[in-house]
């Protein structure tokens, strides 16, 4: 039995863990950079050591302090969640060294796996279907482009140390395969430190199905059935459910036991995922193995009842597993969104900043949310950009989606983008509702489920002025003097001497600019903007409002440019613009930094002649690579950035010059 687990991780992990860790009796200690002294994992871990300064190399990733820590606090083992040095062989030996029990697979079981090249060579032996590709070991890029025209495109380039979408392109045509490979490899270097690629026949519209597997000591193995992963962004899994739709008990079976081949084939023991492609035909083949837990468990943990996380020290601890394959059965249906810090309207790009405001829906025995942040809390560049993990279980998919769809009305979330309104569209749209899923789902349904709703509603304008009323009037009773408190002047109400206080501001919403004025009324606030008009009446207390007389929810949050309005499940995020006084100044053409992140490479000299849309520069935040594009045909007159320099998100990196005609 292990009495104290260290748990290897940080953010909705690492309170997982600790929540299981907690429920068995088992002491906890957590581990943490400078970035992360007062994150949610740190306070609710028994003990905590820090590791380091904020970059994870110089404190997560770093295996003699990770090691040193569970030693000063007498942990006999250590859980190394996902990430970070989950699948790295060499940590799971200098646990082995230290006498500390690795919550995981042996170590040749991590390399076996760890080498997408090699393990395809291993699953290959063993049975287990492949897509046709290029495994091997010559990294010339002409012999690698000579592959991938035998191979046939379209055809994936991916990191052989990799996952999580991180060194993977899509290369549709010869054309552009040099600079996708370079790509992938300045991605894989950065991520993995190993930019040995792979190449696989790029399947078109298959579906994303793993399978969950686990195994003892004992020589036993058990699937716990599958989980369909195919909604993506950038390869990187959005939506997940289990099981998977359309999934029929035969094949069901014949990919379980593929399964448990791969994973015996390896000596494998605990957690792990077996990843298929699975195409409409049902003939499915093998992409990899997560040798660790993996960030979807929650949907398998939903329809079996079981904790896989007990399950996984119970089998480090030398147990046998505690349930046989004739001893499981699915019960109903779930499904997990990934909540993340992002802008699904700028190609999803990863935003940073603090969290005025984070509010998920209440818990029950079918709604679960696995996090580690709390409102206060800042979303760095450091690390991924996830907020949290939002599961919902029902008897049926219908029941699981509709639950779902009502638990992200109600998440709150204001001070950083995010993309819970995206999610809603997806689960919402006719194609997902019917099961059909692809790994292509986002790019066939682009127009519907990238489509922000930017119009100005009478509800949201209501919303606004009803929040700018409230404001104003709490702004008011603030800066009344301690002297006269109880003057009229200064109550922070709507009376006035002789006339109604009517207020006019420009507010701006979705990029789009309005005039809103409001007209308070005791405690009715009559509004207008452009044709639309109306009344909100805001209730004590301020969680409720009367608009036009319909009672709904209301939140109101300040943010620094302005506010953010939760009303009748619906999020309204708004900026209050200056009055304009008639100063006005051209504005030089630049490029700004899309967020905070680190400089990667400057791909051209200043003073360049560029076409439009051809790479200028390339940044890395939040683990992912991200390139700046020419906006028009031009010249790159100057750089204020170099390789390897921290950038703040906003900030000038390019004067760039449009050539004539093309402005």
């Amino acid at each position: 039995m292990i009495r104290k687990l260290l748990i290897a991780n940080r953010g909705e992990i690492a309170c997982r863990i600790i929540k299981t860790a907690r429920r068995l009796g088992v002491a906890t200690v957590a581990v943490y950079s400078d970035a992360d002294a007062d994150a949610l994992h740190v306070q609710l871990a028994d003990e905590a050591v820090r590791l380091g300064p904020a970059p994870a190399k110089e404190s997560y990733l770093v295996i003699d302090k990770v090691i040193a820590a569970a030693q000063q606090t007498g942990a006999d083992a250590i859980h190394p969640g996902y990430g970070f040095l989950s699948e790295n062989a060499a940590f799971c030996r200098a646990c082995d060294s230290a006498g500390i029990i690795f919550v995981g697979p042996p170590a040749g079981a991590i390399e076996a796996m760890g080498s997408k090249s090699a393990a395809k060579r291993i699953m290959e032996d063993a049975g287990v279907p492949l897509v046709p590709g290029y495994h091997g070991n010559n990294q010339n890029a002409d012999i690698l482009e000579g592959h991938a025209q035998r191979i046939g495109y379209p055809i994936l380039l991916k990191a052989a140390a990799g996952g999580g979408g991180k060194g993977m392109r899509r290369v549709d045509k010869a054309g552009e395969f040099h600079e996708a490979l370079e790509a992938a490899k300045r991605e894989a270097m950065n991520a993995f430190g190993d930019d040995l690629m792979l190449l696989e026949r790029y399947v078109v519209n298959p579906r994303h199905v793993e399978i969950q597997v686990f195994c003892d000591n004992h020589g036993g193995g058990v699937y716990l059935f599958e989980r369909d992963c195919s909604v993506q962004r950038r390869h990187q899994k959005v939506v997940e459910e289990a099981p998977a739709p359309g999934m029929s008990e035969e094949l069901r079976a014949r990919m379980g036991e593929a399964a448990l081949r791969a994973a015996h084939a390896i000596g494998y023991v605990g957690a792990g995922t077996v990843e298929f492609l699975l195409d409409a035909s049902g003939a499915f083949y093998f992409m990899e193995m997560n040798t660790r837990l993996q960030v979807e468990h929650p949907v398998t943990e939903m329809i079996t009842g079981q904790d896989l996380v007990s399950w996984q020290l119970a089998v480090a601890a030398g147990d046998p597993l505690p349930l046989q394959q004739d001893d499981l059965s699915i019960l109903g249906h779930a499904f997990e969104v990934r909540i993340y810090a992002e802008d699904p309207d700028n190609d999803f790009l990863p935003a940073t900043g603090t969290l005025v405001r984070h509010q998920p829906p209440q818990e029950t025995e079918s709604v679960r949310v696995d996090t580690g942040v709390q409102s206060g809390d800042e979303i760095s560049v450091h690390y991924d950009p996830m907020i949290a993990k939002l599961i919902c279980h029902g008897r049926t998919r219908k029941e699981a989606l509709v639950k779902l769809d009502r638990a992200l009305q109600q998440y709150q979330i204001a001070g950083v983008r995010h993309n819970i309104e995206f999610l809603r569209r997806v689960i919402n749209h006719k194609a997902f509702v019917s099961g059909r899923v692809s790994t292509h789902f986002i790019e066939d349904y682009e127009a519907d489920v990238l489509r922000p709703d930017r119009e100005l509603t009478p509800l949201k304008c209501a919303a606004i002025a009803g929040y700018l009323s409230e404001r104003e009037a709490r702004d008011l009773r603030g800066a009344a003097p301690a002297a006269d408190p109880h003057s009229p002047w200064h109550s922070g109400g709507n009376w006035r001497s002789g006339l109604a206080a009517t207020r006019r501001h420009t507010i701006e919403y979705h990029g789009r600019h309005a005039e809103i004025t409001f007209t308070a009324e005791g405690a009715a606030v009559r509004w207008q903007c452009n044709d639309m008009s109306g009344e909100i009446r805001v209730l004590p207390g301020h969680e409720l409002a009367l608009v036009d007389g319909r009672r709904v929810g209301f939140i109101g949050v300040d943010t620094a440019e302005g506010g953010t309005v939760f009303i009748d499940g619906t999020q309204v995020e708004f900026k209050v613009l200056p009055p304009d006084i008639g100063e006005s100044g051209d504005q030089a053409h630049g490029l700004d930094a899309p967020m905070n992140g680190t400089i990667v490479a400057l791909l051209v000299e200043p003073g360049t002649q560029v076409e439009k849309d051809q790479p200028l520069l390339v940044m890395e935040a939040m683990k992912m690579e991200h390139t700046l594009r020419a906006p028009a045909a031009g010249t790159v007159e100057q750089f204020f950035c170099a390789a390897g320099e921290l950038v703040d998100g906003g900030s000038l990196l390019i004067d760039f010059a449009v050539s004539d005609g093309e402005a």
